[in-house]
């Protein structure tokens, strides 16, 4: 018989916090779905090929499933295996039925009807967006710097993201990737862009040169902000970063530099969905910032 304490207990100590609250999400996804298709815990475990004793464990947060096991669970209920694994909230009947009518469409007539959606649902809020500025690019474009001061110009608020979710989660970020990973740091990412968002109808802001990486916040940024790449060369890019007292890149600067340009290669496509693009290569900070300035008052 287990005390009201035995959850803890069975949790797994190899795993990290972060692994065992996935588990538990995982687990309470798995229940949520099987209740609402209206299967016992016999049913599903019949369906599956899965031992109710294992779904009972899966589903307290308990088990450490394998993705074929948990390939045979999403079968047994009759759903892809990402409605299971994803870690974001479950999306609205609206969306899903949405995704799956433009899944027959080729890319050509997807990005159409991004831009058909876009000038439809977003055209009054166009004005808005314009008041709201976002730089974005790689560490060393200049961002801060050249935010700080154009800021200062329009009489804007100037915000960096990275201060923010410091502010959001109590605690440094090199603190809050050792402790809680990356998936909580980008929720918190997401959460402090929301919250300047609601309560600023005008700023600068420089987020992180990775929000890129996580595409539903890039969108969201994308749609709500006037965005412009500070774009550079990967040498300035290194330069500057020295410059500002970090010398970790210079340990092994040709491995540095060789990584730095396979992360600007892979950001790209994503960058260049800005709406304006500053170059910053060999401008002094007062070009670039008349650069900058025509680009968001143009």
């Amino acid at each position: 018989m287990h005390s009201e304490n035995s959850g803890e207990r069975l949790k797994r100590p190899d795993l990290t916090v972060e692994e065992n609250g996935y588990l538990l999400m995982l687990g309470e996804r798995i229940r949520e779905l099987r209740a609402r298709r209206g299967m016992t815990r016999k049913a599903l475990a019949h369906q599956s090929g899965v031992s109710e004793r294992y779904l009972a464990q899966l589903e307290t947060g308990h088990g450490n499933i394998s993705i074929i096991l948990l390939r045979q669970i999403a079968l047994g209920m009759g759903l892809p295996l990402v409605d299971l694994v994803r870690e974001e909230p479950e999306q609205p009947a609206e969306l899903t039925l949405l995704v799956q009518y433009l899944s027959r469409f080729s890319p050509k007539k997807l990005n159409w009807a991004r831009g058909l959606l876009e000038n439809e649902l977003e055209s009054s809020g166009k004005a808005a967006r314009r008041e709201r500025i976002a730089l974005i690019g790689l560490r060393g474009a200049g961002k801060t710097t050249l935010g700080s001061l154009l800021a200062k110009e329009l009489r804007a608020p100037f915000f960096e993201l990275a201060k923010t979710i410091e502010q959001e989660a109590g605690a440094e970020l090199s603190e809050i990737f050792s402790l809680y990973g990356q998936s909580a740091y980008r929720r918190y990412e997401r959460r402090s862009l929301e919250s300047i968002m609601e309560n600023n109808e005008r700023f600068v802001l420089v987020p992180g040169g990775s929000i890129v990486s996580e595409p539903a916040t890039f969108e969201f940024l994308l749609s709500s902000c006037y965005t412009v790449w500070l774009k550079a060369s990967p040498e300035e890019h290194m330069e500057r970063v020295v410059a500002q007292g970090d010398y970790r890149p210079m340990k092994d600067s040709q491995e540095a530099m060789d990584d730095l340009r396979r992360i600007l290669a892979g950001r790209i496509a994503m960058y260049s969905k800005a709406d304006a693009i500053v170059e910053t290569s060999g401008k002094t900070v007062e070009q670039s910032l008349a650069a900058l300035r025509e680009a968001v008052l143009a």
